[in-house]
């Protein structure tokens, strides 16, 4: 069942969410000092190709590094970003079937927003305990 639901959501949502990261990621990488912006960016661009069965847990070795970089990240590129899976979530919800696609747009958003101190991890994985 995953395998289909991430194939639906690579043709519908995926491939051009991933892009954006993808673009984002280059951009960071350009200007150097944001280059772990950049490989945290193309990290996303996985994850939104195939998001489900995984998900999204709060590091706890993260600090105030990840903090600070988070404040940066939104302003360079995590903004843009999150206005994608917003839109793209409205415009999925439009239609019954592209519903919980829609939705998984929207549990986009956070890490879409502050990507530092999070790492992707297999559903049911026990780090995803008080993940958010």
């Amino acid at each position: 069942m995953r395998t289909l639901l991430n194939l639906i959501w690579l043709v519908f949502s995926g491939l051009w969410l991933a892009i954006g990261y993808a673009l984002a990621g280059i951009i960071c990488c350009v200007l150097i000092i944001t280059i772990p912006f950049g490989i945290a960016s193309f990290r996303i661009a996985m994850y939104t190709l195939w998001p489900f069965g995984y998900t999204v847990a709060r590091r706890r070795d993260a600090g105030a590094g990840s903090a600070i970089g988070n404040v940066i990240w939104v302003i360079v590129a995590g903004w843009w970003l999150a206005l994608g899976h917003l839109f793209t979530g409205i415009a999925l919800c439009i239609t019954i079937i592209g519903i919980p696609f829609g939705i998984a747009n929207f549990k986009l958003i956070p890490i879409s927003l502050l990507p530092l101190g999070r790492e992707i991890v297999p559903s049911g994985d026990p780090r995803t305990f008080g993940a958010a």
